[in-house]
């Protein structure tokens, strides 16, 4: 035999050699892989979808609907709602203590709807009794026990405006202090992005509560519902949701839209108040170490 012949009769054998191995590697443990995948389709059963903690948390919203006190546009609507809302209430006004009564008979929230001067706009607007930069440590904390007082049933706060005041560290921590106080949380409008009220609030052990959504920034009834789905949107993804509507100017268009919506989204979201979520999100609880004269 030729030295050519012979070297390809070797290497023939030598590639029919690893074939025959690889099909007997194979037919062994791709039988028994086979074998393994056939017997737990046959044996194991189906098992159930694990929830993630997100998806396992009720989905809650707390509507806080601001500026009642004065015989608003919207008031009674709003009232007439059939879930329970948050009522912000301003101090001194002549229906100051009506909507209040009515809200907690309601079985709603009754918040302090604090008015605090903003960077503009008309004083005029701002109401009686409001927190403004030139007064004193005592004055700010005068009008803040005397707005307390004045506001039957709340339980806490949020600011009428203010997007000049809740950046002053000085203001806001004597108004977070009278608030602890008298066993009150506050709730950050969000007015000025440069707020310190949540930094404030951790630092005083206080739930650091603040709007998410304005909205009626926009007073018509599709830029509404256009809001209402972006804070149901939020609620679904985050579990939580605070969002702030107003009566007044928006009042009517407000009402009807919070109402439809909330019919809408009952099924998929649950309707709180913001004292709900301070207890059972942010785990406070009001430990008042001031006499409180607003019940």
């Amino acid at each position: 035999m030729k030295k050519g012949e012979r070297t390809g009769r070797s290497n023939t054998w030598t590639i029919r050699t690893a074939l025959l191995l690889v099909s007997m590697l194979f037919i062994i443990y791709g039988l028994n892989s086979f074998t393994r995948s056939a017997e737990a389709l046959v044996t194991e059963p189906a098992q159930p979808a694990v929830m993630t903690q997100s998806e396992s948390q009720p989905k809650r919203m707390a509507i806080i609907i601001d500026d009642a006190g004065n015989d608003m546009k919207g008031t009674a609507e709003i009232l007439d709602i059939p879930v329970k809302l948050t009522l912000a209430v301003m101090p001194f006004l002549p229906t100051t203590k009506k909507d209040a009564a009515a809200a907690h008979e309601k079985g709603m929230d009754v918040i302090v709807h604090m008015p605090m001067e903003p960077k503009s706009g008309r004083p005029e607007w701002l109401g009686p009794g409001a927190i403004t930069s030139s007064l004193t440590d005592e004055e700010v904390r005068e009008r803040v026990e005397k707005a307390i007082d004045d506001v039957p049933y709340a339980i806490g706060m949020n600011n009428h405006m203010g997007s000049k005041v809740t950046s002053d560290k000085r203001i806001m921590s004597i108004v977070l202090d009278v608030c602890r106080e008298r066993g009150l949380f506050f709730v950050d409008s969000r007015t000025n992005f440069r707020s310190v009220v949540g930094e404030l609030a951790i630092s005083k052990n206080m739930p650091p509560v603040g709007n998410d959504i304005f909205l009626d920034d926009r007073n018509s009834k599709p830029h509404i519902r256009q809001q209402m789905e972006l804070a149901a949107k939020r609620a679904v993804e985050k579990n939580i949701c605070v969002v702030i509507g107003h009566v007044g100017q928006t009042g009517l268009n407000t009402s009807s839209v919070v109402r439809e919506s909330v019919t809408r989204l009952q099924g998929e979201i649950e309707f709180v108040g913001i004292g709900d979520l301070v207890r059972e999100v942010w785990h406070w609880h009001a430990a008042p170490t001031l006499p409180t004269n607003n019940k």
